[in-house]
């Protein structure tokens, strides 16, 4: 069996650079962590480098994202997340699917613990 792959999501706007560099800081130590946990993350954090090759659109880069979201096996979130809109459609879109969500990576830990004896 493969790794889980794991959507992190969480804010990536704010109202001034610093914020959002701040943001990504996060989302990218959490899909770091996750990593490191044996998990394979998908950090949309790591997207900025598209627009450093050309333009991309704020609904492709939506695009993009769910469609990983929809392929992934669960999800955590970045804290400070409740004041992304982004995330909150995220969100819906894993419960309509079946995509647990995690708070935390202890979380997200015990329910693979609890994955892999059901599947054992």
């Amino acid at each position: 069996m493969g790794m889980i792959r794991v959507y992190v999501a969480g804010a990536y706007n704010a109202p001034n650079v610093i914020g959002v560099l701040d943001n990504m800081r996060r989302g990218m130590k959490l899909a770091f962590d996750v990593l490191k946990a044996g998990f394979a993350p998908f950090c949309p954090f790591f997207d900025y480098h598209f627009s450093l090759i050309g333009d991309v659109t704020i609904e492709e880069y939506y695009q993009y994202s769910m469609s990983w979201l929809r392929v992934s096996d669960a999800m955590i979130l970045v804290p400070g997340w409740g004041k992304s809109e982004g995330t909150h459609k995220e969100l819906t879109e894993a419960s309509k699917l079946g995509i647990p969500a995690f708070y935390t990576l202890d979380e997200l830990k015990a329910w693979a613990e609890t994955r892999s004896t059901e599947c054992a």
